[in-house]
């Protein structure tokens, strides 16, 4: 459950993780020596968030899940992951992905409640993805990149019985009560729900 008292928001949190990747860069990851659990979405890549950084739950049968909400980090992917490994963060996604290649990582089960709108009605019945980036640079958004989130998020919508459209996919900005404006003018939803269709 979220805390009640005012918490930083994401988007500070995430921008100041230049200083905070470099003690966690020298630090092992949570997953050393632990077995990787099946992954929700195959070709996902397995790195877990530290628990202090989502709410353990059973969904859908404790709470079914009908959104898929659409993030950028604000930040590089490689200094998106020590934020979510670090417990003091408060901060996590289901996914993440890498701008140049696509790549897809899993950083909380689709069972549990990641910590990624800022609502928590919308983080209960929500899966995030965090996409590597900022809301300005539209070179981050890559062919790659859009493709693997859309087959990822075709998957999500089709285990859930999410409907693949608008209503249902949306941007961080669309959640109430956000001061966020992720994943911002470059992104081409038009593109991505057509990708999201055809997957």
């Amino acid at each position: 459950m979220e805390r009640a008292r005012p918490l930083p928001s994401r988007r500070r949190l995430l921008q100041g993780t230049a200083l905070a990747a470099i003690p966690y860069a020298l630090l092992p990851s949570p997953r050393a020596g632990a077995q990787s659990p099946p992954l929700d979405h195959a070709p996902a890549r397995w790195e877990p968030a530290s628990p202090a950084n989502y709410t353990a739950a059973d969904r859908p049968a404790g709470q079914p899940i009908d959104l898929v909400i659409i993030h950028v980090t604000q930040t590089t992917y490689k200094n998106t992951l020590p934020v979510f490994w670090n417990p003091a963060k408060q901060v996590s996604a289901h996914y993440l992905l890498r701008s140049a290649d696509g790549r897809v990582t899993q950083c909380v089960r689709e069972r549990d409640i990641a910590w990624h709108a800022g609502n928590w009605d919308y983080n209960a019945r929500s899966i995030g993805i965090e996409h590597e980036g900022w809301i300005d640079r539209p070179e981050y958004f890559t062919t790659a990149m859009y493709e693997q989130s859309a087959a990822l998020t075709a998957a999500i919508c089709d285990r859930h019985g999410i409907p693949r459209n608008r209503a249902h996919i949306i941007g961080h900005y669309e959640v109430p009560g956000t001061d966020h404006t992720d994943p911002g003018p470059h992104w081409d939803w038009d593109r991505y729900i057509r990708l999201v269709d055809a997957a």
